[in-house]
């Protein structure tokens, strides 16, 4: 799948079920570009901006792939060292309304 791909399947599923009010979160795929989910005006951006975000979530292109289709649990993949997180680690949990 294509950063464009995987940018347009994010942006219909926080159509479906909404952002995080108020906030801005980051997939960093490292060189394969960057996802931003930005919630703070009256419409939800999904863009691959790589600006600053409240949360960014650090994790390769595949096993957020891995992630997004439930064959990889967040938080086995948090303790193994697959997903980083920098900032706000309560709006990381909160995330899984953005990728069901």
């Amino acid at each position: 799948m294509t950063l464009d791909e995987i940018t347009s399947e994010i942006r219909g599923r926080v159509a479906a079920n909404g952002g995080i009010k108020g906030k801005t979160v980051k997939f960093h795929f490292g060189d394969d570009g960057a996802i931003r989910i930005d919630s703070r005006g009256d419409e939800v951006v999904v863009d691959n901006e790589d600006g600053a975000a409240d949360c960014t979530v650090k994790i390769s292109q595949g096993d957020f792939l891995e992630m997004a289709a439930g064959r990889l649990n967040p938080t086995a993949g948090f303790m193994s060292g697959k997903i980083k997180i920098e900032g706000d680690m309560g709006l990381a949990m909160q995330l899984g309304n953005i990728l069901n």
